[in-house]
């Protein structure tokens, strides 16, 4: 049996989602971008999906394979697009290449016009100043955005769940407290820190990762508490702590689940915040690694190449779709969560 036929409460809850139009066509529209950015590797690759070479089969998307096994000169990785190593793979075998033939570093030296270079029918949203591909740079850097802002977005949910539950339950001084940090905390310039901190570290996506964490996970706080608050006073609390029940295990047996509802409600924006937050300190230069495909370096992009519209039409859909989907999903979530409701 399927987990909607078991749990009658998760399939109101689906249909009162799939009552919003917007919303449910923005959930399959996210599916789709999430699919084509997770598949960006056998969208757009500088190298073929897969290869016969006298009667052998290879994979050069999961593998690296020398020159010299193609009968070539170098010890070195085969360049597949180099004109020479497809002579002697062709001669005796085959290659089958991905739609898009080049990664996201991968520069077109094959230009007729100077970079950036307009769309064209090898590059479909054209190259940015230093020829690289715009449309395998946004699959590429959409993989990047997505997957840090759903890491950034449990890790910090799973911290803030914690957070509000220990300070609704326990009330009192342990809340007193809590609230005073809270307030001293989140009432920092979140942006600037964080820009100061990611400043102090070599760049790298962990340390950027860990920095964002310790601002990101105050959103779901108030929203558990207020919830732990309300339910702790309740009957079936007073009853399983009469029962003998441990406080851990009224926590999340009893108390956890029926708060999960509107936490859950929240996450959509949460992602999209975070996702935002990244596109923005990859502008300022304080985000990602120096190169990597990322949206907000497709933003400096547009910005140092006015003359090169593409490159600004790129950067405004993808964001403004992606977002945009977000903020339709996390409508619908909230309507279909709704206790009122």
């Amino acid at each position: 049996m399927s987990l909607f036929s078991l749990t009658p409460i998760i399939q109101m809850r689906w249909h009162r989602f799939k009552e919003n139009r917007f919303g449910y066509l923005s959930f399959w529209i996210f599916l789709l971008i999430l699919i084509l950015s997770l598949s960006a590797n056998f969208i757009a690759n500088d190298r073929p999906l897969l290869m016969s070479y006298k009667g052998n089969l290879y994979s050069p998307v999961f593998a690296q394979y020398s020159e010299q096994e193609f009968d070539g000169i170098f010890e070195t990785e085969a360049n597949y697009r180099d004109p020479v190593v497809q002579r002697l793979i062709e001669q005796q075998g085959w290659m089958l290449w991905p739609i898009i033939r080049f990664a996201d570093q991968t520069p077109n030296l094959d230009l007729t016009v100077s970079a950036p270079a307009p769309p064209s029918q090898q590059n479909w949203l054209g190259t940015d100043d230093q020829g690289r591909d715009v449309l395998a740079r946004v699959l590429y850097g959409l993989r990047i955005s997505i997957l840090f802002g759903f890491g950034l977005t449990i890790a910090g949910s799973i911290i803030g769940i914690m957070i509000g539950a220990i300070q609704g339950y326990y009330g009192g001084w342990i809340d007193l407290i809590g609230q005073r940090l809270l307030e001293v905390w989140g009432g920092m310039p979140q942006l600037f820190m964080t820009m100061i901190l990611v400043s102090f570290f070599s760049p790298s996506i962990y340390w950027l990762f860990a920095i964002m964490l310790l601002f990101g996970w105050m959103s779901l706080v108030s929203i558990v508490r207020a919830e732990f608050l309300r339910a702790r006073s309740l009957d079936y609390v007073h009853a399983a702590r009469a029962l003998g029940l441990s406080n851990f295990k009224i926590i999340i047996r009893h108390i956890l689940p029926n708060a999960l509802g509107s936490s859950l409600s929240q996450l959509p924006f949460i992602l999209t915040a975070n996702i935002t937050a990244l596109s923005t300190l990859d502008f300022l230069g304080y985000g990602l690694p120096p190169g990597s495909a990322s949206l907000g370096e497709l933003i400096i992009q547009a910005k140092n190449n006015l003359d090169a519209p593409w490159l600004a039409f790129a950067a405004f859909f993808t964001l403004a779709i992606l977002l945009s989907v977000l903020v339709f999903i996390g409508e619908a979530a909230r309507n279909a969560f709704d206790p009122k409701r």
